[in-house]
């Protein structure tokens, strides 16, 4: 393909939208013809591959990002490939004479985008970078003794000082005349799941791209915003922003949605501010301290008496350990791509005290598992609820899976939803089917063991066996 001017080359990543795009703005304002480029880099050394979920997510999202471009003349150009070669490759393919791309903070990511820039600018050409992913760059919140923050209200009450975030960009008005470029085919990359399709379920609950991400924004802030506080804790209603996925592949941007929240909601909207304020807080942990997705960030809880058990850790993949919360919360997981984040504290919490299992087991079925499964954030929760992270929750602090049912889902309607063996219990029993009497199991037509599991552990002699795991690495 030959350009009359070097043209622009814009590097798409978790950024797949027009609007406050601070790559795409910079290609703009240069002047010169603009080329989309994303890679699709699945064998990056070190790097964690896309999982299950969130590849059936970014399908779609190329999709939509590629539809939108194509209206302004501008084709997305798909490579597959390390980054390292396929990058520089097509810029000298193109002539480029800037590259342009928003920065990513994966430890992996930022190594490899040092190694590209210096590349490129060898090469003789503009390589710029962009923070368009965060409320704050992490390296710009620090403790007055200029070390990083290890404990959230600090660190928060320091990203507060520099807020609100600058105000979101206009997308640009690109016009130009489309292009013919060698591009793969989508299809090609097979992201969606093959037969079975395991994700068929998905697009009832989703529409991947910037104007599902738009919708899903506008609904929260007309519906539940003002009652975040509350309806946070509330799986069975729909309380939540359920943004996070559009987050991650950044379909919206966070300044976005900071200014939108802040604008409806005022002071109501503090409960939820401070939620992305927990988002910023996992990437300036990642980003100082780069073991944090496979290593316990506390060295103590690297002598911890886990105990792996496969059998176990496939009842809780499925939803059968026999604790109807908790088996909602996965088998929601596996329907949707996506769970309630109260209820990810419960279920994550099972796993690791309960049944002993290894986080990192909790880890990896997240990120094959969820929709908006994103490093910094995966690994920072998980390493909370395990008690071995910063700020993190005490290992003796373990979650009753009867009581967290009883609490936060006292109606029935996130349990009944997801575990309909279960429905036609009374409230009473339903959290704890096996306390039921036998009259009450055979009117809703359950035979444990049969149509639904006995639990797998008792919980008043699994939270005795945890804290003995615990005082053996005091």
């Amino acid at each position: 393909m030959t350009f009359t001017a070097s043209p622009s080359l814009i590097w798409f990543r978790q950024d797949l939208r027009l609007t406050d795009n601070a790559a795409l703005i910079a290609a703009f304002e240069r002047g010169a013809p603009i080329v989309a480029l994303y890679i699709l880099d699945d064998d990056a050394p070190g790097e964690w591959r896309i999982g299950g979920a969130a590849r059936w997510w970014l399908h779609h999202s190329l999709e939509a990002l590629g539809d939108r471009l194509t209206k302004h003349g501008v084709q997305l150009v798909l490579r597959r490939g390390q980054a390292q070669t396929v990058l520089p490759k097509i810029a000298a393919e193109i002539g480029a004479g800037a590259v342009f791309w928003n920065r990513c903070y994966e430890p992996f990511a930022m190594a490899r985008d040092t190694e590209i820039k210096a590349a490129l600018k060898a090469a003789g050409m503009t390589a710029e970078s962009f923070g368009a992913t965060l409320l704050a760059e992490p390296w710009t919140v620090k403790t007055q003794g200029d070390t990083p923050f290890k404990v959230f209200t600090p660190f928060w009450n320091a990203l507060k000082g520099q807020m609100p975030p600058p105000r979101p960009l206009k997308a640009p008005q690109i016009a130009q005349k489309p292009t013919d470029m060698g591009s793969d085919d989508l299809k090609d990359w097979q992201l969606l799941p093959a037969k079975p399709d395991w994700a068929k379920g998905f697009g009832a609950d989703w529409t991947p791209g910037e104007a599902g991400a738009q919708a899903h924004l506008d609904a929260f802030l007309k519906s539940a915003l003002d009652a975040y506080g509350i309806g946070r804790d509330l799986p069975g209603t729909e309380g939540v922003s359920r943004l996070s996925p559009h987050l991650h592949w950044g379909e919206i941007s966070v300044r976005q949605v900071w200014h939108a929240a802040e604008a409806h909601g005022g002071h109501k909207a503090e409960a939820y501010l401070r939620e992305l304020g927990w988002r910023d807080f996992a990437h300036h942990l990642l980003w100082q301290f780069p073991h944090l997705p496979e290593k316990p960030f506390n060295p103590r809880f690297a002598d911890f008496p886990w105990k792996p058990d496969a059998k176990a850790l496939k009842a809780w993949q499925t939803g059968m350990t026999g604790y109807p919360y908790i088996d909602a919360g996965m088998r929601q997981l596996w329907a949707t791509g996506w769970m309630h984040n109260r209820v990810r504290m419960a279920v994550a919490s099972f796993l690791v005290k309960h049944l002993l299992i290894h986080w990192r087991d909790g880890e990896d079925w997240f990120w094959d598992t969820l929709v908006d499964a994103d490093l910094a954030a995966n690994a920072m929760n998980w390493q909370w609820v395990a008690g071995s992270g910063a700020d993190a929750a005490p290992y003796f602090r373990i979650f009753n899976p009867v009581t967290q049912g009883e609490k936060f889902d006292a109606d029935g309607a996130y349990v009944r939803r997801w575990v309909p063996e279960v429905t036609k219990l009374p409230d009473k029993y339903l959290h704890s089917p096996w306390t039921a009497p036998a009259e009450v199991l055979a009117k809703a037509g359950i035979v444990l063991g049969k149509t639904y599991p006995h639990p797998i552990v008792d919980h008043a002699q699994a939270r005795a066996r945890a804290l003995a795991a615990l005082g053996e690495i005091k």
